[in-house]
């Protein structure tokens, strides 16, 4: 359930009205690997939000590059962007790949 208010949520704050004329426009909410990785870090909480395209997250007690070396398709796939925040348990990484 809470899946679906989130996503909700997330439609909402993406669709604007661009005037008072009901025309409509897409806004896309682009987020970065590293704003991923500190709400991870923050929440606590290891989850996939997408990039428009490959994504992997990982998480590690011990180090940062331990993290990034546990995310899904790590070494499989080229590299787009990284995203590394240290939280209260440890270190949070995201990884978005082309």
């Amino acid at each position: 359930m809470r899946y679906f208010i989130a996503l909700a949520l997330l439609l909402t704050a993406a669709t604007a009205q661009a005037d008072s004329s009901y025309r409509s426009r897409t806004v896309i909410v682009s987020r970065s690997a590293q704003d991923d990785a500190c709400d991870m870090a923050r929440t606590g909480i290891l989850r996939h939000r997408g990039g428009n395209g490959w994504e992997g997250v990982g998480y590690s007690s011990r180090s940062s590059s331990e993290a990034i070396s546990n995310c899904c398709y790590w070494g499989k796939r080229k590299v787009k962007e990284i995203g590394v925040s240290r939280g209260s348990r440890g270190w949070f990484a995201c990884v978005r790949y082309w």
